[in-house]
């Protein structure tokens, strides 16, 4: 409850729940049933395909649905720059650390049966993760450390909104990436050998990188909730997903390791080298192969594994907005949804923004700088993938391209939240 009322202070006194749109079904309609202008989406149209004519992505999706009206839904560019491969609407994409919010809803359907308390430790269900300890002291020279205590367990709670003190692989500190390395724990993308138990298990002996609960630090936590999954219901990961979030919503695109049928659909991934976008090297960079997901794989990242389509992940989306439900499938309680997109960290700092449990939280200070209304959710993947849901507006939002890193891109994202929110018409008439 101090979490809840914290939340409501900080993104206003209108609960959440009260700003849940009707529920819809996602359908394409003109921009003027949903009150928006055709005119002003036009400008999308230009800047999308300024950034594939100066090279600097090679292409891009967007699309932007109203009360479930899809009034944008286009795609600019090449999926393959080499063969002039036009980009497709219903491309699949590697939607990396967009999984984390698919895997936070898959284990909020059993928060929802009863199956555990938010601030349960994580050790009740993983024992490895028992009496956990926090990095002191970190040599470099050969990786080794000393560790004190930690004040408390981990919570589930601390998992989802990543206060848990666990670090990431890879991508992670400098002192996370050597540890991790040293003890061989999977990065979770581009990682299809072995299984989720062993690495698991062997992440819950490693240090924390702070006191649970009293920092934001990005890394695996997500992935800790993925084995929690396959504890709580005693099925693959992937098995679980399938049956409790793809299937009911219709994510027919949806998947760890694609099947065969799907392989052409799969978009290269693409890198930048001396100023330019170029195909990434089949053998990869930061051990991450771009050829990843048309694996036979067995490892399943709750955190940046799956690839997806922009409308499957839309469907999902919405049906966050619709409170829980879509097209007559409900995954979860109206109730779990306003836990889900509402501070869960206090006044932990994350940026301008909050975190709730999967999704990153607008605040009016957040707002104020992106055009968002307040308590907009949103997140992101490392490949160039980015969405919000603004309750407020009843709008889903998706931007895909397939690239890593964005140095030549750090505007896209801003720029294009700007004219999508141009071109409400109600914002336009208020002007």
């Amino acid at each position: 409850m101090k979490n809840l009322f914290f939340s409501l202070l900080l993104l206003g006194s209108t609960p959440a729940f009260a700003q849940m749109a009707k529920p819809a079904v996602l359908h394409e309609a003109p921009p003027t049933a949903a009150g928006v202008s055709a005119e002003k989406l036009h400008d999308l149209d230009a800047l999308l395909q300024g950034y594939v004519s100066d090279g600097r992505v090679p292409g891009v999706i967007a699309l932007v649905a109203r009360d479930g009206d899809i009034v944008y839904r286009k795609a600019f560019g090449y999926s393959d720059v080499a063969t002039k491969t036009p980009l497709r609407p219903d491309a699949i994409e590697r939607i990396a650390s967009q999984t984390k919010a698919v895997t936070s809803v898959g284990l909020m359907e059993l928060y929802d049966q009863g199956k555990f308390q938010l601030d349960d430790p994580i050790s009740k269900y993983l024992p490895t993760f028992a009496h956990p300890r926090v990095l002191a002291t970190f040599n470099p020279k050969d990786s080794s450390y000393t560790t004190v205590p930690a004040r408390s367990e981990i919570t589930i709670r601390q998992l989802l909104s990543h206060t848990s003190g666990i670090g990431y692989a890879v991508i992670g500190t400098p002192e996370a990436r050597a540890i991790y390395a040293k003890a061989h724990i999977p990065s979770g993308v581009g990682s299809p050998a072995g299984t989720l138990g062993p690495a698991i298990d062997a992440l819950g002996k490693l240090p924390l990188f702070n006191q649970p609960g009293e920092r934001f630090t990005y890394g695996l936590s997500v992935d800790v909730l993925g084995r929690l999954i396959e504890v709580l219901s005693g099925q693959p990961l992937d098995q679980y997903l399938r049956a409790h979030v793809f299937d009911p919503l219709g994510m027919r695109d949806t998947y760890f390791y694609l099947p065969a049928d799907r392989h052409s659909r799969l978009v290269p991934l693409y890198t930048e080298y001396q100023g330019r976008t170029v195909a990434m090297p089949a053998t990869g960079m930061l051990g991450l192969r771009p050829d990843f997901p048309t694996q036979a794989g067995t490892y399943f990242s709750g955190g940046g594994g799956l690839s997806s389509t922009i409308d499957d992940y839309a469907v999902f989306l919405q049906m966050m907005l619709n409170g829980g439900i879509y097209n007559g499938h409900r995954l979860l309680k109206p109730s779990t949804v306003v836990l889900m997109t509402q501070n869960q960290i206090g006044d932990v700092n994350q940026g301008l923004n909050k975190f709730g449990l999967g999704f990153s939280i607008v605040t009016p200070a957040g707002a104020a700088q992106t055009g968002q209304s307040v308590g907009s959710y949103e997140w992101g993947g490392a490949f160039g993938t980015d969405y919000w849901v603004d309750p407020k507006e009843h709008l889903v939002v998706l931007l895909y391209t397939q690239k890593f890193p964005h140095n030549n891109t750090p505007d896209m994202v801003p720029r294009f939240r700007k004219a999508v929110y141009a071109a409400l018409a109600k914002r336009l008439a208020a002007k």
